[in-house]
C-alpha cells in the first residue's frame, strides 16, 4: 500500500444537461455491447460485461437499456466494433490517452488527428505517451462512503495499491488484473462503488498553467463530445489558482 499519494490529475466532469447525459448513455450501452459480444452474455460470467454493467447502473442507465444493449451482442445486425488507443501530445507538451470504440476506424482516426491539431497539440505513435502511465484499476467510491481512514483500512484488506481521498470521494488503485478481486472485497465492505474500470493513472504529472489551461480543456471537451470516444486522460498538473479562473 503507498498510502494517500497528492496525485491530482484532472477529473473533469461533463454537466448533466439532456444533450450530455444522452451522449453518456450511448457510450455506456456500447460498452455493454462490446463486452456482451467478446465474452457470455452472462455479467456473472463475465467480468467485463459486469463491469459495463455495474457501471451503468450507477450513473441510473435504466433497466430495459442494459437489457437491449446485451441482447443486441448476439443479434445479427450488431454493429462490429474495433477498441483503438490514440496517444498524444496537448497544449505545453500534456499527455493525453483517447480510448474510442468505434464501426469506423479511418473516421475516428481523422477526427481524433484533427481535434489534437485545431486545439494546439499533435497525435503521436502508439507508445509514444502511454510509457509515462501505469494501467491499472479503478474504483471510487463517494464522499459518503466513508473517513479517509476507513477507505484506507479497507483498501488494504482488499489488497488494493493506493487511495486518494478529498472531499469530493476516494479513488481507489489496483493491480491491473486484480481489479475484480478488489472491487468485490471493497462492496463488501463499503457498498456498491460509483464506478469500477480500467484506467491508466500517469507516473508523474506535467506542469501546465496560463492560456494552455483553457486549451487542453477545449481538447479534452472536443474529444469527449466524440461519440466514438470512451475515455480521455492527461497527465496535466493545474494549479487551484487556475482551475479557479477557468470556472469563472
Amino acid at each position: 500500500m503507498a498510502g494517500h499519494s497528492k496525485f491530482k490529475n484532472i477529473m473533469h466532469r461533463k454537466g448533466r444537461a439532456d444533450g450530455a447525459r444522452s451522449k453518456l448513455f450511448s457510450k455506456l450501452s456500447r460498452e455493454i455491447t462490446v463486452a456482451a459480444k467478446m465474452g457470455l452474455p452472462d455479467p456473472a460470467m463475465n467480468a467485463r460485461l459486469r463491469l459495463a454493467v455495474n457501471n451503468a447502473k450507477s450513473e441510473s442507465l435504466p433497466k430495459d437499456v442494459i437489457d437491449r444493449a446485451i441482447k443486441k451482442a448476439s443479434g445479427g445486425d450488431a454493429e462490429s466494433y474495433d477498441e483503438i488507443r490514440y496517444e498524444g501530445f496537448g497544449p505545453g507538451g500534456v499527455g493525453v490517452i483517447v480510448e474510442v470504440l468505434t464501426d469506423n476506424r479511418n473516421r475516428s482516426a481523422s477526427t481524433v488527428r484533427s481535434t489534437f491539431t485545431k486545439c494546439g497539440g499533435n497525435l503521436g505513435e502508439t507508445g509514444s505517451v502511454s510509457f509515462m502511465w501505469d494501467h491499472v484499476g479503478q474504483i471510487t467510491y463517494d464522499a459518503k462512503a466513508g473517513s479517509e481512514d476507513k477507505v484506507m483500512e479497507a483498501a488494504i484488506e482488499a489488497g488494493a495499491d493506493d487511495v486518494e481521498s478529498d472531499e469530493d470521494g476516494h479513488v481507489i488503485y489496483t493491480a491491473f488484473e486484480q481489479l475484480s478481486e478488489v472491487a468485490a472485497a471493497l462492496e463488501a465492505a463499503l457498498g456498491p462503488a460509483q464506478s469500477t474500470k480500467f484506467a491508466w493513472k500517469p507516473k508523474a504529472l506535467t506542469p501546465l498553467s496560463g492560456d494552455a489551461v483553457a486549451t487542453l480543456m477545449k481538447l479534452i471537451d472536443t474529444l469527449e463530445d466524440d461519440d466514438d470516444v470512451q475515455n480521455v486522460y492527461s497527465n496535466a498538473d493545474i494549479s487551484a489558482e487556475d482551475l479557479e479562473k477557468l470556472a469563472g
